[in-house]
């Protein structure tokens, strides 16, 4: 099995489908059908079972898998550590990162870099999907988890407090809540992953009993935006909240767990020149931060 299979094959595994392989690598649902079915010529085996919901694997598929992913570390091993010796200032760097750091520190990073180095593009993903770096998904993220990989560097950037916020025009109509009230008579807004799972939820440590989750979000630009609009009472970071005119509410309390961000990438890529411009000028925009 060539290299140009093995991606193929690998990407039908993840996607399942012909038409998600097809949209990962950039080809149309029929290149990618051909491609399996000449390969599971060539091996004399079916790798696919076909069926309703999509492509599984079957037991050679399977045996295969653990092949392939082999030759997928040493290619992309090979790649990092060629592009780790590239001096040059010109080409693409993946970025993975949150919307409210895109919008609030990496675009403005983008607009310095390209003043200084044109020829350089940064291909900016904001999502709440972390992307892999050790598969090439990204060359580097900025985050607030830090990764547990051995290969992959992370650096602190910013470390921020985390306290209660509210609009003005929310205090206005709805007055403020008393401390130890379990937020009795309020509105609140909470970040959707905190509510899974988490049967004793808080806001900087006071717990939510008595009031009512108007909205829940799915990234922490939108809790804030819903903040701002008025909708209820919402816990962010203290750098977002200030810098969103918001006012902040019991300012005694803090969330027990500040907000970190890290800057990761991959040990062979952290001398590449562009992917080096590009961390720069990141770790630039976040040192004017309170951290």
């Amino acid at each position: 099995m060539n290299w140009d299979d093995a991606r193929v094959f690998l990407a039908v595994c993840r996607e399942s489908t012909l038409r998600g392989a097809a949209r990962v690598l950039g080809v149309d649902q029929a290149t990618v059908g051909r491609r399996i079915t000449a390969l599971e010529k060539s091996l004399s085996a079916t790798l696919f079972l076909r069926t309703s919901e999509g492509y599984a694997l079957t037991a050679v598929g399977e045996a295969a898998l653990k092949a392939v992913g082999k030759m997928e570390q040493g290619a992309l091993e090979l790649e990092r550590q060629i592009q780790g010796l590239d001096d040059r200032l010109t080409g693409i760097v993946r970025v993975s990162t949150t919307d409210s750091l895109a919008i609030d520190f990496l675009i403005p990073a983008i607009a310095r870099l390209h003043q200084q180095h044109p020829d350089v593009r940064v291909q900016l993903d904001a999502s709440t999907q972390i992307l892999s770096l050790s598969r090439r998904e990204a060359d580097i993220a900025v985050r607030n988890t830090r990764p547990d990989n051995p290969d992959l560097i992370a650096r602190r950037i910013a470390r921020w407090p985390v306290g209660l916020f509210a609009a003005q025009s929310y205090i206005d109509r709805r007055g403020l809540p008393e401390p130890g009230s379990a937020f009795e008579g309020h509105d609140l807004v909470v970040y959707q992953p905190y509510l899974q799972g988490n049967k004793d939820m808080t806001l900087v440590s006071e717990p939510l009993s008595r009031g009512r989750i108007v909205s829940s979000l799915s990234s922490s630009l939108l809790v804030r935006r819903s903040i701002a609009a008025g909708i209820g009472l919402g816990e962010i970071p203290l750098y977002m909240g200030e810098r969103d005119g918001l006012v902040r509410l019991w300012p005694e309390r803090t969330r027990p767990l500040p907000y970190d961000v890290w800057l990761v990438t991959h040990a062979d890529l952290r001398h590449t020149a562009r992917v080096r411009a590009v961390i720069d000028e990141i770790v630039a925009g976040f040192s004017t931060s309170t951290h």
